[in-house]
């Protein structure tokens, strides 16, 4: 304690802020009582924030440099310290310091220093997340946080895209986030599509890692009726007929839960003739979109 007031302290000075960045996000495993130290302290997450959008005019056009992103990736360490800690969370989502990160979601560029800026902030959410909370999932569900995830989860490198359907898969074990993405045949088409692309790619580019998220949420999508009807007929193929075999030999927890994936959905139709459109999908069961 007596080491980590003064680092915090020194948050506040612009010229100090940066050396204190690092050495408090490499040494934020010691501190346990990290978290409500930075939040009750003056100044201290004002300070935070005061990182994260001076980098916005770097954004557009994209013109971060590895620098910036390391320093702005430091301070975000912190509030992922913050939004893990149980003292810390509510207020830290009532403060919607997530929304804070959404701009960097959604930046495009596939250079390092936007790919490490992308991670670290979903590192933010998958905190968030990681605790079953379901005022944490409504609040995540009253942002564009699956839109952003989606587009990560297509786009992404592989880390980024494991982290970006981890938290994909967590908001779907949630009663409410299931209804939400089930609620339309628009909603549930976007994600499955992606996901469908997804394990696409796998095929070529094996991930044992990502693989066991994607086939996680088509196993919790199945427990809606409608999305169960609608998988019938656009599961992946690669996915009915044994393609990842050798890659899952030695996880038993994804064989388990894709047999029971296909158990739950049925055989399916051949290859070529999966459901390609919102308005099959409507007549899969979705109906007018309404729960």
């Amino acid at each position: 304690m007596d080491e980590l007031l003064p680092l915090v302290l020194q948050l506040t000075k612009p010229e100090q802020r940066e050396g204190v960045l690092l050495e408090l996000s490499k040494k934020r495993e010691l501190f346990p009582d990290l978290a409500p130290i930075l939040w009750h302290s003056v100044g201290t997450v004002a300070a935070l924030l005061q990182e994260i959008v001076s980098i916005y005019p770097l954004l557009t056009p994209p013109t971060l440099t590895a620098h910036a992103s390391n320093r702005v990736c430091n301070a975000l360490a912190l509030l992922q310290c913050v939004a893990s800690h149980v003292d810390t969370r509510q207020p830290f989502l009532n403060a919607q310091i997530p929304l804070y990160l959404y701009p960097f979601l959604n930046t495009q560029s596939k250079s390092r220093p936007f790919e490490y800026l992308r991670l670290t902030s979903l590192g933010v959410i998958g905190a968030l997340v990681k605790v079953d909370d379901t005022e944490v999932i409504s609040f995540l569900l009253s942002t564009e946080i699956i839109p952003l995830c989606l587009r990560i989860m297509e786009t992404g490198s592989e880390l980024s895209k494991t982290v970006a359907t981890f938290i994909v898969q967590k908001i779907l074990l949630e009663e409410t986030g299931l209804n939400y993405v089930c609620a339309t045949a628009e909603r549930f088409y976007a994600v499955s599509t992606v996901l469908a692309n997804m394990v696409q790619l796998l095929q070529v580019h094996p991930s044992v890692r990502l693989l066991k998220h994607i086939v996680r949420c088509y196993l919790r999508l199945a427990d809606h009726p409608r999305a169960r009807e609608a998988l019938k007929t656009c599961l992946p193929v690669s996915l009915r007929d044994n393609t990842f075999g050798q890659h899952l030999q030695n996880d038993p927890t994804v064989q388990k839960w894709l047999s029971q994936l296909l158990a739950t959905v049925g055989e399916g139709v051949p290859d070529g003739q999966a459901t390609t459109s919102t308005a099959e999908l409507a007549q899969s069961g979705f109906g007018d979109g309404t729960l």
